[in-house]
Formats: C-alpha cells, structure tokens, sequence
C-alpha cells in the first residue's frame, strides 16, 4: 500500500490517559482519501480513544496529526471539522432534535450559524439545500418529515447527509451496522461505496469482522492501546485478525455444553401487546437455553420486555414452576424471579452516570443493609468486587463511572447486577450487539454457566449463527408472531433464515 502524502490522514504516536487509565501508549494510524479504512480491536482497545482524539473531542493527547502532510492541530471539535473530519456516532439518537424535520437536522450548522447572525432564515431555500445533499448521495427521505419517525437507518442516513453539508474529507462511521438489518444494511453500504468514490476517505468501526470484507480496503488492529497490526484487509483472515485482537490462539467462539435440560419450569401463553406482540407462546426447561429469532423489527425486542412486564397492557398468561404470575411491572417481575438484560444496555440496563458498584448491586440492595434501612457500603463494595473479578470487567476500581467503560464491560455489568439477584429466568435481548469476539465469548461462557446452574434462558437474537452456536431449542419470529418451533440439533441457519423472511417451507 504506497501513498503519497497528499489524501493522507496521519496519526503519529498518540498518548492519552484518564485517571488511573493509559487509554493509548504511542499509537498510530493512517487512512487514506477515496478508501474504506477497518480500526478493530476488542472493547476496550482504545479504538473509540483514538477516533475521539481525531474528533476533537479529547484534547489533552501527546503525539500528531498531519492531513495532506501538514500538521493539523485538532483540540476540539471545530477544529477537527476545519480539517474536514466528521463523526456518525453509534447512538445516533442523541446527535439528532426529533422534532425538528429532516432538513432541519441535515442543515442544522448552516441553521446556527444564520441564527447567531441574527439573520432571517429561508426554509424553504433550507429544505432545498437538504433535498440537494440527500440527493448527491442518492437517498430518497422527505426534508419536512419530523425525524421522531424515521427508522434508524433513515437517521443515520441524516446524519450522513449532515456531515455532507461541510466539507468532509474523512468520514468516521462508529458500529453503524450494529442495529440494522441485512437489507439496512446493504444501503448503507451502498452510500459508502458512493462516498468513496467521491473521493471521502471512510474509517469503519465494526466488530461484524465479515462485512469488513464487503466493504473495506486496509485494516488497524489495536490492543490494549497499541496498534498491534496494520494492512491490506484482503492479506488476512478473520481467523488472523481475531488472534490479533485477543492476542492469544483462538479456540472457537461457543462454550462445549454437557447438561441435559429438566422439566419445563416456564411457561408463556397467548401473550398479547397491541400489534407489536400477536399471541405468542414458547416455554423453558430448567438449565435450557432457548433462542428467539427473527430480523430486525419481527417482535423479538417486544416479546421480552412483555415477558418483563415492561410494556403497557399485556394480555396472556405467565407460570414458573406451574405457579401462575401476576406481573404488571418490571418490579413485579424482579420480585417474581424474573430478570431482563435489554438491548438498549445505556438506556435501559445501565446507569451511565453511575459507578460500577452502584449498577452491580442496584437490584440487590436490601442485602447490604442493616435493620433495612442504613445501607452498608463496606458490604457493598465487596460484593461488587468479586463480582468484577468474576466477570473480568476492565474498570480501575468499583468506584468508576460506567460511561467511562467499553461497550462490552457495560454489557457484563448489566448482566452481573442479575448474577447477583440469582433470578430464575433470564432474557437477553440481543446481549452481544456492537461488542468484540472476545467479550462474545465471555458473554456465551456466562450465559452457558446459567443454564449449568439449572436456570431458564430465553436468547433473543438477530445473528443466526449465535443461535446455531448457544441455544438449544429457537422460537422463529415474523411479524410479531412466533411462527415455528425448532430443534437447533435438527436444524439449519437456511431454515431459520427462510422462517424469519416469511418463507412458509413448502
């Protein structure tokens, strides 16, 4: 790979630490104008790092960067998009107004930018320029629709679009596939292949290592806060690039299960929400792990968190061990044994602002009190930190900010705050969304120990071959319906996949 310096985006031995963190030791990274550009790496690498060092959203690094082979000096966020640079961040809600319409969104700098002018704005000349950048990049969305009700691709698509609206040279894309489906996700490569070849160098942040063959061209590998491996992406295999990653040999991605499942100890029937959930019934055998599956928008979402009590007025009938339950709320379903570890994991399954022993014993609290009321924080704190060193979360200490964390250690949290309830049914949704293979394979080994200790899990899922890999019965969704039952042992990716699409196998 032999480039000039001109089109070239150059990172030189970035440093950066945080309070009891070296988060980066010298990394470097380049990417290239008109090429897609893979930065991998576990959770916790330091890819996020160097992407916001990039953004301006960290200044107080050492090290350099140079565009076009001249220093660029980026400490904040303008300066960074003075040099063309432009983030699509992987929670795309909180960069986006929902009740401003889509133009207003797409021109929202050039909007500012009039207002602190004091100048009178034209809407109609601001739908337009929105229409025109929509349209260089080929995406049909209505500039005066409210983006309140937009699917989440059409906002990341805004988002884009956004970033066009200035002159962007690199374009830093941040798990943009983790929430989309296959079909989403083909636009937005489309769009890419696009922006590419009009000359916008892309850096794609993705743990879906298959997809980087679709669309990249060169590859970084980081670890612990070091580039660990740089190159053409089509000289290495997946296997390769996971070994980098982990920095160890990799000896297969799900845990070899032994226990045999018992007698059925929960039961769902005819459970009902509105149109979202349409009459579903599926049961669980103590230490069984069973699998939902379905596209992106099938119900599988909506069925949990009915499960959970979590969704307005639910009609069916819940049973655990052939008791019957009355569950109206989430505290309901605490109480009755139940426990939900939900997709949307830093809005619903963590508190961000919060610290690592706050979140591990949230729900467990009247255990580390005395005479129930005057909370023991020394029992507290020893119950979180075994069960950090149990679940092998990267943190300098329980006194720590979740937010502060990757992405796969807020998921171990997450699930650690149920380990400690010790609930009997156990519903992932979509646990391993937009985390690494190395903290995947955690997340099996845990979910795998449930099921040894005799525990119900219901799996909920969109990658097929998790399905194939962990569960041992799936319940097939489409259209808020659960429409086939199937042994995974009896079973194949195809078949799940063609149940999922609608196919009816005749």
């Amino acid at each position: 790979m032999t480039q000039t310096a001109a089109g070239l985006l150059e990172m030189r031995g970035i440093s950066i630490a945080f309070p009891g963190v070296q988060a980066l030791g010298g990394a470097d990274f380049t990417a290239a104008a008109g090429r897609a550009h893979a930065l991998i790496g576990a959770n916790g690498a330091g890819k996020s790092t160097l992407m916001k060092v990039l953004a301006g959203a960290y200044g107080h690094y050492t090290g350099s960067i140079r565009i076009d082979g001249r220093e660029a000096k980026i400490r904040t966020p303008r300066d960074a998009k003075a040099h063309g640079i432009q983030v699509v961040y992987q929670e795309v809600d909180t960069a986006l107004v929902p009740n401003l319409s889509v133009g207003e969104n797409i021109m929202m700098e050039k909007l500012v930018h009039e207002m602190k002018g004091r100048h009178r704005v034209r809407w109609g000349e601001v739908h337009r320029a929105a229409e025109e950048v929509l349209g260089r990049l080929e995406v049909s969305i209505p500039t005066r629709k409210r983006v309140a009700e937009l699917s989440l691709a059409e906002k990341q698509m805004v988002l884009i679009a956004r970033a066009m609206t200035t002159a962007c040279r690199f374009l830093i894309l941040d798990e943009p596939t983790a929430p989309l489906s296959r079909a989403e996700t083909e636009r937005l490569f489309r769009l890419v292949r696009l922006l590419k070849s009009q000359g916008t160098g892309i850096i794609f942040i993705s743990h879906r290592l298959p997809e980087l063959y679709e669309i990249c061209e060169d590859i970084t590998i980081m670890r612990d806060g070091r580039v660990v491996a740089r190159g053409e992406l089509k000289q290495m295999t997946q296997q390769q690039i996971v070994e980098h990653m982990l920095g160890s040999k990799w000896e297969g991605q799900f845990p070899q299960r032994t226990n045999a499942p018992g007698p059925v100890m929960f039961e769902a029937t005819d459970i009902r929400d509105g149109d979202k959930v349409k009459g579903a019934s599926l049961y669980i055998r103590a230490g069984e792990i069973v699998g939902l599956a379905g596209l992106v928008g099938a119900g599988k979402t909506e069925l949990c968190r009915a499960l959970f009590g979590a969704s307005g007025q639910v009609a069916g009938e819940l049973k655990l061990g052939g008791r019957r339950l009355a569950i109206g709320s989430p505290h309901d379903a605490v109480r009755s044994g139940l426990a939900l570890v939900p997709e949307e994991r830093r809005r619903e399954g963590v508190f961000v602002e919060e610290t690592v022993t706050a979140n591990l014993t949230v729900a467990t609290l009247p255990q580390y009190t005395r005479l129930g009321a005057w909370l023991s924080a020394a029992r507290e704190r020893l119950a979180a930190g075994d069960m950090i060193a149990r679940l092998g979360v990267k943190t300098p200490d329980g006194s720590a900010r979740v937010e502060s964390l990757s992405g796969g250690n807020q998921q171990k949290i997450a699930i650690g705050k149920w380990l400690l309830a010790d609930a009997e049914v156990y519903i992932f949704d979509e646990p391993t969304k937009g985390v690494d293979v190395g903290a995947k394979r955690d997340i099996y080994e845990l979910v795998a120990g449930l099921a040894a200790r005799g525990k119900c899990v219901l799996y909920a899922s969109s990658e097929v071959p998790e399905i194939m890999g962990l569960t041992d019965r799936v319940y097939v969704m489409y259209d808020g319906r659960i429409v086939r039952e199937l042994e995974i042992d009896r079973t194949s990716e195809d078949e799940i996949m063609l149940y999922s699409t609608g196919g009816t196998g005749q």
